[in-house]
């Protein structure tokens, strides 16, 4: 079982509006895992930076998604953020998300989304769009649970 935490971050959503959020919660449950965390923040850099810390830091969570933040705007930070908290990158995971959802969605190759690890926890930062979740996680999901258990210490082949 995968614990995952999911991180909205956006200056103007809501429980109620959280459309990418409950898209990625779905897709998690879909998938076998379990969303043990939820939250929304603002696109406040040194929020965002607290919280993924925070979050990263606990022993129940093995994955931290978050949707948003990710694009060319001002206020997008998620990234910044993600690399401030991570110990190591994981570059072909957003590497491959660009590539693979570029075929439908030209706009993709706009994303500025990391990935990487702090501690045992893999964080991913995914769009902002229910469909750009939807897209992306596709792309990640095939290989989602063995980084997980690599990151637990599972690596007998």
């Amino acid at each position: 079982m995968i614990n995952a935490a999911i991180v909205t971050v956006s200056d103007t959503r809501k429980p109620a509006n959280d459309l990418s959020g409950d898209k990625l919660a779905d897709l998690v449950g879909a998938f076998g895992g379990e969303v043990i965390i939820r939250r929304i923040v603002t696109d406040d850099l040194a929020e965002i930076r607290v919280l993924l810390a925070a979050l990263a830091d606990r022993e129940d969570v093995d994955v931290i998604l978050t949707t948003g933040g990710t694009g060319f705007s001002r206020r997008d930070n998620t990234p910044e953020a993600t690399l401030a908290v991570i110990d190591r990158e994981a570059p072909g995971l957003a590497e491959a998300m660009r590539r693979e959802t570029a075929v439908k969605t030209p706009a993709a190759i706009l994303s500025r989304a990391v990935c990487g690890i702090r501690g045992s926890t893999l964080i991913i930062n995914l769009p902002g769009s229910p469909k750009g979740v939807e897209e992306c996680f596709e792309v990640i999901r095939p290989v989602l649970k063995h980084a997980v258990e690599l990151l637990r210490g599972e690596t007998a082949h």
